[in-house]
């Protein structure tokens, strides 16, 4: 028999290679050697292996349960016979025999080493599933291992993910040993380990980066209210903040762009615009059109639907590249917006009225020097009186 202290040092040695229990490798030595100890007998009979997890010691002894009349002589003992044992045997009670040491042959020594060392991959497939079930919705780091086909295998430790063509970045062009960070989209059980689908293209990946490297954002002092992404070109958050002390926007882009630019680079230089979110969604349509700036903002509350009107120089940054800025300001909002520049507003008929009070079709609010319609859709800023006169004079 091994030495009590070298089978101790192997079984911990394999118990931290497989990141599971000491316990789960001592009870897949047990199966084996029952598998052993069977295929060794040519009889049947009923074998059992007793382990002493402190010792790191086993005992193999024959099992007979105790009955009043006998069918079967390899499984049960007589009452008679087992009082003969030991007078305190009862029905039911187990008794057990120590039979000397076996000598394995090799097919039974075979066996055994394939049912223990099933049992401890089906324990340490059983661990790396609930391990990364954990780790949904989150990001981690990984390694891009190969290519099959269109399908990226990135290694996250313990596992593989897989980085389907879906979830790929079109522009982004990963190659092996690039480290990337991914969103665990889901993670499946198989029986030959779990399957872990990982994305670039998800929005919460965004969302995840700013919670890896802006501490406001990680302890909710300043919110990420919405997000809208064009995964390798372009991304727009709404973020918020109730500390009156707290820039949501400056926070999240950090001392000379610090934070944000680190978010960049792991997307691979994809853009970010960071915005304020407010309550008022004439407002935050506003602020999601930046850089653009905005004349006017005719939101519709119950149609979810708003008429923007901007200087006639700034239409083509308003609506952007290919239309993405005004693309990217409508998955924000949640609107549907109509962006003209000022002439062709004048023209629409957009701006009749502006800046005026008219008690039927539009009122002023004087707090916040805000125009509002008959429906309390927000019409725009109030012109500062003071330069209308300067410009008559």
């Amino acid at each position: 028999m091994m030495d009590q202290q070298a089978f101790k040092e192997a079984i911990a040695e394999l118990a931290k290679e497989k990141n599971v229990s000491k316990e789960v490798i001592m009870d897949a030595i047990r199966e084996g050697m029952i598998t052993a100890c069977k295929q060794s007998y040519k009889n049947s009979i009923n074998i059992d292996v007793l382990m002493d997890y402190d010792k790191m010691d086993f005992r193999i002894v024959r099992v007979w349960e105790v009955v009043d009349e006998v069918f079967d002589d390899s499984y049960e003992m007589d009452i008679k016979d087992a009082k003969k044992i030991d007078s305190k045997y009862e029905i039911g009670d187990i008794v057990q025999k120590d039979i000397p040491e076996i000598e394995f042959g090799r097919i039974a020594a075979s066996s055994a080493k394939n049912v223990m060392f099933q049992q401890i991959r089906e324990e340490e497939r059983k661990n790396i599933y609930d391990e990364f079930k954990g780790l949904e919705k989150k990001v981690v780091t990984g390694v891009v291992q190969r290519f099959m086909g269109k399908l990226v295998i990135v290694n996250l430790g313990r596992a593989d993910g897989q980085l389907t063509e879906r979830e790929q970045v079109r522009s982004e062009r990963l190659r092996p040993n690039d480290r990337v960070k991914v969103y665990i989209l889901e993670v499946k059980d198989n029986k030959r380990g779990p399957k872990i689908y990982v994305s670039r293209t998800h929005p919460d990946l965004v969302r995840l980066l700013f919670e890896e490297e802006v501490a406001e954002v990680k302890d909710g002092t300043v919110q990420i209210m919405s997000i809208a992404r064009e995964p390798g070109s372009r991304t727009k958050i709404a973020v918020y903040s109730d500390n009156p002390d707290v820039d949501p926007v400056g926070a999240c882009v950090g001392m000379n762009g610090s934070r944000v630019n680190t978010i960049v680079d792991e997307l691979r230089n994809e853009k970010i615009d960071i915005v304020n979110w407010d309550e008022n969604p004439a407002k935050l349509i506003e602020n999601a059109l930046s850089p653009a700036k905005v004349i006017a903002v005719a939101a519709d509350w119950e149609e979810k639907t708003a008429n923007v009107v901007v200087p006639d120089y700034q239409l083509s940054l308003a609506i952007g590249k290919e239309g993405q800025n005004a693309r990217l300001a409508a998955k924000l909002t949640g609107y549907k917006i109509d962006i003209k520049s000022e002439t062709q507003a004048e023209e629409a008929g957009w701006l009749y009225g502006y800046g005026e009070y008219d008690e039927d079709e539009e009122y002023y609010d004087e707090e916040n020097e805000e125009y509002y319609d008959e429906n309390g859709n927000y019409i725009g800023p109030m012109e500062d009186e003071s330069e209308e006169e300067g410009d008559e004079e």
